[in-house]
């Protein structure tokens, strides 16, 4: 067991699931990663390479996935922003990796300060081109360092890139983690490009395809393994939700605050119960559809205007009212704030 930072124990976890390589720039709140990597990396026998930009680390990763290594990168919201064109080419292209964004507040540079911001850009496609990224939502130490395995291991099962989208405040925050030992569930390299052997044909990798007809194929064969992910990987966990009239729905740092206010709540003779997406895509939905015919309403929080919100009320389908509060521009609301929202929405479907 181990005191360590998000961001230190996302590189450690990194290392110990075997990772061979890491392109990066630093930028506040994940400074901390390059730096960890740089002193830890080579212990290791990883790669630890400094890119001038963002530009440049995202196409680094882009080509040593092509090659068939295990490499990510990491940054936050607007060096993930620069990354956008390499991250649509790495999906178009098939190929596995870790991407890591320890959000913080926007648009433009914004500020240093946490947020949940970049949950459209992340989920919904932020570059070009019909896509999806597995997307991943820790909320303490302990999964940033469970997440960094599974998040590999999910990227290399369907050759997609993987997401890990965090806040900066889990970045910097300081908890106990416990590393479990990893085992690597095997990997098949067929498809890179590892140089020429005479016992199989040149691999070749590219996103680009002039003719339409081969474009869609590749696009039908993208979305063949979307259905499989949505099929196989929803994660999330719940809370309190056998007798609650009311259900949070929150990820990260929120659903943190959330359950506090749960606990507030409850002590009130409120039953308010959490649902906590660990998948952001894919997005749980039945469990909230199957929740809202029986609960009497829905209470979303958010570090931004309101994002995740909207498929909650895809989930939910209109059956039941779907409330919403949320901080912007790295402000973090406190419990006792939510809860006095909470009881006025509940007034308000008649609890």
């Amino acid at each position: 067991m181990l005191l360590m930072k998000g961001n230190e124990a996302m590189a450690e976890a990194a290392i110990r699931a075997g990772s061979e390589g890491y392109f990066a720039y630093p930028i506040t709140p994940q400074s901390e990663v390059a730096e960890y990597m740089a002193r830890e990396a080579p212990k290791h026998g990883t790669v630890f390479l400094q890119a001038e930009s963002e530009l440049a680390a995202i196409n680094m990763l882009y080509g040593a996935a092509g090659a068939g290594f295990k490499v990510w990168t990491s940054s936050s919201s607007p060096g993930i922003s620069l990354m956008q064109e390499g991250i649509s080419y790495i999906a178009g292209a098939m190929l596995p990796c870790v991407i890591v964004n320890v959000n913080r507040g926007g648009p433009g540079l914004g500020t240093i300060q946490p947020s949940q911001g970049d949950y459209f850009q992340t989920v919904k496609g932020g570059g070009h081109g019909d896509y999806r990224l597995i997307t991943l939502a820790p909320s303490t130490v302990q999964e940033i360092a469970d997440y960094m395995s599974l998040a590999f291991d999910l990227a290399w099962k369907y050759r997609n890139p993987a997401m890990i989208l965090m806040d900066g405040a889990l970045g910097q925050m300081m908890e106990k983690v416990q590393f479990k030992p990893y085992t690597d569930p095997g990997r098949d390299f067929s498809w890179s490009t590892r140089g020429k052997k005479e016992d199989r044909e040149s691999n070749f990798i590219t996103s680009l395809f002039i003719k339409p007809e081969e474009m869609e194929q590749v696009n039908l064969q993208l979305q063949r393994t979307y259905r499989e992910i949505e099929k196989n990987e929803v994660r999330y966990e719940t809370y309190e939700i056998d007798d609650a009239d009311l259900v949070f729905v929150a990820y990260g740092l929120s659903a943190r605050i959330a359950s506090k206010v749960m606990h507030i709540l409850r002590n009130k003779g409120l039953k308010v119960g959490l649902v906590k997406p660990v998948t952001l895509w894919p997005y749980p939905y039945k469990i909230l559809h199957d929740l809202a015919d029986r609960v009497k309403g829905f209470f979303v929080m958010e570090l931004n205007a309101g994002q995740m919100v909207e498929d909650v009320r895809l989930g939910v389908n209109g059956k039941k009212e779907v409330g919403f509060y949320g901080r912007m521009g790295g402000m973090i609301y406190s419990p006792e704030e939510v809860a006095e929202k909470v009881e006025a929405f509940a007034r308000k479907i008649g609890m």
